[in-house]
Parts: C-alpha cells; sequence; structure tokens
C-alpha cells in the first residue's frame, strides 16, 4: 500500500501536549471556524503561546492548508468536551480550523476553495487514521453549552454526499410538513435520547429547559441549518429518529 501524503504549509504553533500519542489513538476529526474578523489574528493567536489555544490544522480563505501542530500530538482546540463515552476530546481528535469571523462578526459562508481544501484534508485523514463517519463532527457538536461553531452555513449534507460525516435521508418536502409542528412531552424526551444515543453530551449543568434548549440548538446548526431556533418539533424528532436507523454509525 503507497504511503498517504498531503501538502500543506508549515506555521508551527508552540500549543501541544509534548507527548506523543498512538495512531490508534486519533478517533475524531472535529470543525472550527476562527471566529475572528482578521484571519491574521487567528493565525496568530493560534501560534501564540500565551493564547494556549492552537489547532491541528488551518484553512485559509484561499483554500491553502496549513499545519500548526502534527497529529500525533495533541493540540488545544476542543476544550472541555464530549461525545459518547469520550470526555476531553483532544485526546483522540485532530481539530480543524477554518479562516471564518463567524456568528460574532458577520459570519458567512465558507468559500468553494475552503470546501475544496477541507474535502481533500478530511478524505485524506479518513483514509489515514479510519474515521468513523459518526466521529467527524462540529464544535458545537461535542461542546453544545459553549460554542456555535463551524455553523449553519458549514455544508455538512454536501460532506456526507462525499463520505465526509452523515446525514438524514428523508426528502425535504416530507421534512417541511414537519416543521413547527409542535411536540409533547413524551417526544420531547424521545428526541433527547435519540441525542444521547447518536453522541450529544448528557451532562450539561442548566435547568431542564435550557438543556434543551442548548441540545436542540446544536443539533439544528448540524441536521436542519434553514431554521436554527432551538424549539424541538416534529421535524427534528423525524431527522433524529432516521439518523438511528444506521445502527454502525453510532455503535
Amino acid at each position: 500500500m503507497p504511503k498517504l501524503s498531503l501538502d500543506t504549509t508549515l506555521n508551527y504553533s508552540p500549543n501541544f501536549n509534548f507527548n506523543k500519542r498512538k495512531i490508534e489513538d486519533i478517533k475524531f476529526i472535529i470543525f472550527h471556524y476562527t471566529g475572528m474578523k482578521k484571519e491574521v489574528d487567528a493565525i496568530n493567536q493560534l501560534t501564540d503561546q500565551k493564547s494556549k489555544v492552537s489547532c491541528h490544522y488551518f484553512i485559509r480563505n484561499n483554500g491553502e492548508i496549513l499545519t500548526l501542530v502534527p497529529d500525533l500530538y495533541i493540540s488545544w482546540h476542543a476544550g472541555v468536551s464530549a461525545w459518547k463515552k469520550y470526555r476531553s476530546i483532544n485526546k483522540y481528535s485532530i481539530g480543524i480550523e477554518i479562516s471564518n469571523p463567524g456568528h460574532d462578526f458577520t459570519y458567512k459562508k465558507f468559500s468553494k476553495k475552503q470546501i475544496k481544501s477541507v474535502l481533500k484534508l478530511t478524505t485524506f485523514l479518513i483514509k489515514k487514521y479510519n474515521i468513523k463517519s459518526s466521529f467527524i463532527l462540529g464544535h458545537s457538536d461535542i461542546a453544545p453549552d459553549r460554542k456555535k461553531d463551524p455553523g449553519e452555513k458549514f455544508p455538512w449534507k454536501y460532506f456526507s454526499k462525499n463520505k465526509i460525516g452523515y446525514w438524514h435521508s428523508i426528502k425535504e418536502k416530507k421534512l417541511l410538513k414537519k416543521r413547527n409542528q409542535t411536540v409533547n412531552k413524551l417526544d420531547k424526551n424521545k428526541f433527547i435520547k435519540n441525542l444521547h444515543k447518536i453522541g450529544y453530551p448528557k451532562k450539561i449543568y442548566f435547568n431542564n429547559d435550557k438543556y434543551l434548549q442548548i441540545l436542540a440548538t446544536a443539533f439544528q446548526r448540524r441536521f436542519r441549518q434553514e431554521l436554527v431556533n432551538g424549539i424541538i418539533d416534529q421535524e427534528c424528532l423525524v431527522i433524529s429518529k432516521n439518523l438511528l436507523k444506521n445502527t454502525d454509525k453510532f455503535s
């Protein structure tokens, strides 16, 4: 089998754990947006020792891929995070930052060049580390109480068609009929149980209503991107059920 390789520009960050991890420890890919007005400021922050944040790869507006931390070192990108049985996702993941001002600074669509580079880089990493589709996530999936990125403009559906991540298989017309249809308490509980089976964190320290809103918002940013309002409706419930049909993805 030929050795896999990828051309990137080196721009190393000092912000990583010095002990190497094993190849088999790499189980996740986590997508972020930078959330800063200027790309150069984001790169400077991720490579500044004082910031204590970093990532493995940075994708610039023009699509150029920078390597900030080598794969076998733990970079500091995820913070307090969880997915299924895993905690502190930094230990198990590769973090990819994509230049974008984010929700606080006129959140915009990711450029075509960025999307092309995400596709190229992630396909390479999936093959190299045998990463499951259900372990390709956004920061808001693993830290829904703190993060919004990469946000509802990140083209998860497109990537799923290219074997990156996953998506539901429900026709849009059917979904639209379910949108804004109210759910009862039993349905809300089913929805939350479905999200926990998918992998979303169980323990977020807020009152129950706030907890439901936080999880629903994170789920919508990922799987119902046209309407992100934090309200659980029949559409959200149907999508969550559909995602769980393929149990292999969530084993």
